[in-house]
């Protein structure tokens, strides 16, 4: 079978065309996420340049859309490699961790222990008193980055499991105080004597 026949053939036009319109799809729009998060982050150089592949591999993929306008099978395909490629951008972009985030704890428990314990982990901590509807709260400031986050949640919830806490995203941060790669600070370290023995 000759090129032409084989472009010609059911399987090609039923089949092949559209997981190829699905598969462009999903890459621009996984593209089109990760550029979208970059400009959110300042990224002005990376940002662009995901921006032009993201273009080209969208024009692919329409061009064969309005080349086949009769066939429903296509924009089936279409929707689907969208809706895909905003799933798979996510969970990129949440594998990369990229950025800054500023994590607001506010606890009702005496937090000197997390406080301690969060200084020998390395994280800068800004915290002060306050007043709640129930009473006196603490209310603890870090600034990590989002690949930190989940330790910094685990610390939360052994040392107040109760705390509210908020993550918000930080567009830059000009210094601060982070954990240095390599150092380990051990549970038990920052423990009282009679937890320590527990």
């Amino acid at each position: 079978m000759d090129i032409a026949g084989i472009y010609h053939s059911d399987i090609f036009r039923f089949v092949v065309l559209p997981g190829i319109i699905f598969l462009a799809r999903v890459c621009d729009v996984t593209l089109d996420t990760l550029r979208i998060i970059y400009v959110s982050r300042g990224m002005k150089f990376l940002a662009p340049l995901i921006g032009f592949f993201e273009v080209l591999i969208w024009l692919t993929a329409i061009t064969q859309i309005f080349n086949n306008l009769t066939n429903p099978i296509y924009y089936i395909a279409y929707a689907g490699g969208f809706a895909m490629g905003n799933f798979i951008g996510i969970l990129i972009e949440e594998r990369m961790a990229i950025g800054t985030v500023v994590i607001r704890i506010i606890t009702q428990k005496e937090a000197r222990e997390l406080l301690e314990f969060l200084k020998s982990e390395g994280y800068g901590i800004t915290h002060v008193d306050a007043q709640g509807a129930q009473g006196a709260v603490k209310i603890i400031f870090t600034i990590v980055k989002r690949k930190n986050i989940t330790r910094v949640l685990e610390i939360i919830r052994e040392f107040n499991p109760l705390a509210f806490y908020t993550i918000e995203d930080v567009r830059s941060v000009r210094k601060g105080v982070y954990p240095v790669a390599g150092i380990k600070s051990k549970k038990t370290d920052c423990l009282p004597a009679d937890r320590k023995k527990n």
